[in-house]
């Protein structure tokens, strides 16, 4: 009980300072160049790059500090994740939240959570982080919610949409993610396959997924959605040849866009992480869903 007190207390003390520096906030020395979300598109259509998304969550693995979510920790998934943020490969970017300076582009629950999360962890984060390397924007995936402007929206998803036109894609996703199912997300794909691995603990299974994968023609568009494990599969298929992005929740912003939606609502037949009721969902028998699936890694 003392605990969550001085958690609570800590908590709210950090969302003071940030919070109130946030109004002044310039940019420092040492301060990540990230690129916008319109620039990290262009990346991704210009040069047909990989893309490896670092959010909280990633961080609090890197960091090894305690968080309540769908994968368990390991001393493996903690080494790869820092490997990879300080990675060059040509054919593949980093992304990284654009929290490190002012917050004025977020609503006031983006400031909050971004305001009080760096207020505790920037400094720590930096430390991962190399310097003078040009990052891109973990947003690209989550272009709606937390964005005090949302005029863009609609065009940020066209470009999206445009990464796999025509394209051969595969979905790597957990077996409750189900991206794409009741909307046109990927109307645009030539087609589209799936295979589904374990809901939670992903990571755990982590071999048998980038040998599966490794099978996939070499033209697949290979889009991930698996948490810290879609950040470093994306990473290790970059190094074997394929275009593969971690596009983590984009499917459930994609339909809170679409419903207009001002706050993390739980959607039918989806897993949603951020909605306590949309983490409890049956099974869902949809014909054309069930007909992509190629491969199930259990």
């Amino acid at each position: 009980m003392a605990d969550n007190i001085i958690k609570k207390v800590r908590h709210f003390f950090y969302c003071i300072v940030w919070i109130g520096k946030d109004k002044i906030t310039k940019p420092f020395i040492g301060q990540p160049q990230i690129k916008s979300v319109e620039e990290t598109y262009e990346k991704i259509l210009t040069d047909h790059v990989s893309v490896s998304r670092f959010g909280d969550g990633e961080f609090k693995w890197m960091a090894d500090l305690p968080q309540n979510t769908f994968q368990n920790p390991s001393k493996e998934m903690q080494q790869r994740l820092i490997e990879i943020s300080k990675s060059d490969l040509e054919n593949h970017i980093v992304c990284l939240s654009d929290t490190f300076g002012d917050l004025k582009q977020f609503n006031a629950y983006g400031r909050e959570f971004w305001g009080c999360f760096m207020g505790m962890y920037r400094k720590k984060w930096m430390r991962f982080l190399k310097p003078g390397k040009v990052y891109y924007n973990t947003n690209m995936t989550r272009p709606y919610m937390d964005y005090v402007d949302k005029s863009p929206c609609a065009m940020r998803f066209a470009m999206l949409k445009k990464i796999w036109q025509d394209r051969k894609v595969v979905l790597i996703e957990g077996k409750k993610s189900r991206l794409g199912v009741g909307n046109d997300l990927f109307s645009t794909a030539a087609s589209v396959q799936r295979i589904l691995a374990p809901a939670t603990n992903a990571f755990d299974k982590y071999k048998e997924l980038l040998t599966r994968a490794c099978q996939l023609e070499k033209d697949t568009l290979i889009l991930i959605a698996l948490g810290p494990t879609a950040t470093i599969l994306a990473y290790d298929l970059a190094k074997c040849g394929y275009q593969a992005l971690d596009i983590g929740h984009v499917d459930v912003e994609y339909e809170w866009f679409q419903m207009g939606a001002t706050s993390k609502v739980p959607l039918k037949n989806k897993y949603v992480n951020e909605s306590l009721q949309g983490r409890n969902i049956g099974e869902l028998q949809d014909e054309e869903y069930i007909s992509q699936i190629i491969d199930r890694i259990e």
